[in-house]
C-alpha cells in the first residue's frame, strides 16, 4: 500500500511537495510494489531557472510522481512567506542516500545506475556493493547518444528492460537527465526512476562532498562553488537572480491570502 500524498505547495513558480526523506522513502517502497513507474523529481534555484525557458523541463515536473525541495533558500522563503515548510522537508541524495541504499539492500532491490562518465559507474557499483551487498546493481556511463530511437539508445532501454530494475537513477546532468527520462519512461513498464545529478560521481570518489552541515545551513553551494568555480560561477551567482519575478509573484500572493484572513471574521 502507497503511504499518503503529500501536500503541494507552489513557490517560486514551481509546484514542490512538503515530504521528509523518510516518507519520501515510504512513498517509493509503495510505488516500487505497485510495479508501475513513478518519477521523483526535485527543485532548487538552477530547476526553476532552467524551467523558465526549457519546455521539456517544464513537461517533465508536470509528469513527476513526487517534487522533492533540494534547497534550503526555498525552503526558507517558503518560510518567509507563511507556508508549513520547514528543514525537515529538505531532500537531496547526499542526505538520504544511507537510509535508501539500506531499505535497497533490506528489500533486495534491483538498482540500475544511468550516467556518469565512462568507468564512473562502475566504480560507484562496486564501492556500493561491498557495502550494501543486498542490493543488485548494474549500471553504464552515460556517454551515448540519448536522441529517442537512437540504435545506442534502445540498446540501453533493452538492457534496462531484461534487467527489470526496481530502481532507475539517472544521473546526467539537469535538463539532460530529466529530458531522457520524459522521453523514455513510456518505454518502461516498472521502476522509480530517479533524477540524481552528480550522485555516481560523489558514490565512486571522484567528486568531493561538501560536509553535511554546510548542507543543513544552506552553504553546500559555497563547497561546489570553490570545488569548481569555472562550471559553478553563473549557475550560483546569477541565475537566482531570473527568479526575482517568480518571488514578486509569490509575495503578491502571500500579500492576498492574508488579506484574505483579515477580512474573514468580519464577513463571518
Amino acid at each position: 500500500m502507497e503511504a499518503a500524498r503529500p501536500p503541494r505547495v507552489r513557490l517560486l513558480g514551481a509546484d514542490v511537495d512538503l515530504i521528509t526523506p523518510a516518507e519520501m522513502l515510504a512513498r517509493v517502497e509503495g510505488f516500487v510494489a505497485a510495479g508501475h513507474t513513478a518519477v521523483v523529481a526535485n527543485h532548487n534555484a538552477h530547476s526553476l531557472s532552467l524551467c523558465r525557458r526549457e519546455p521539456n523541463l517544464r513537461a517533465f515536473f508536470d509528469q513527476a510522481d513526487l517534487i522533492e525541495i533540494d534547497s534550503v533558500p526555498m525552503i526558507a522563503w517558503g518560510r518567509l512567506l507563511g507556508m508549513p515548510v520547514g528543514p525537515e522537508h529538505r531532500c537531496t541524495y547526499l542526505d538520504w542516500r544511507d537510509d535508501f541504499w539500506r531499505l535497497a539492500a533490506g528489500r533486495r532491490w534491483r538498482v540500475y545506475f544511468l550516467g556518469g562518465a565512462p568507468g564512473v559507474a562502475d566504480m560507484a557499483c562496486a564501492r556500493l556493493r561491498a557495502r550494501w551487498p543486498g542490493v543488485d546493481l548494474r549500471g553504464r556511463h552515460g556517454y551515448f547518444d540519448t536522441a529517442s530511437g537512437s540504435a545506442e539508445n534502445e540498446t540501453v532501454l533493452a538492457e534496462i528492460r531484461a534487467f527489470d530494475p526496481d530502481v532507475i537513477l539517472v544521473g546526467m546532468g539537469m535538463p539532460l537527465q530529466e529530458d531522457w527520462i520524459l522521453a523514455n519512461r513510456p518505454s518502461l513498464s516498472r521502476g522509480v526512476l530517479f533524477s540524481v545529478g552528480g550522485a555516481f560521481d560523489y558514490e565512486a570518489g571522484v567528486q568531493a562532498v561538501a560536509p553535511r552541515w554546510m548542507g543543513r545551513l544552506g552553504l553546500e553551494w559555497l563547497f561546489r562553488l570553490a570545488s569548481q568555480p569555472r562550471r559553478l560561477a553563473h549557475r550560483y551567482l546569477i541565475e537566482p537572480w531570473s527568479l526575482a519575478p517568480a518571488a514578486l509573484d509569490d509575495l503578491r500572493t502571500a500579500a492576498g491570502r492574508r488579506a484574505t484572513k483579515r477580512l474573514e471574521p468580519h464577513a463571518a
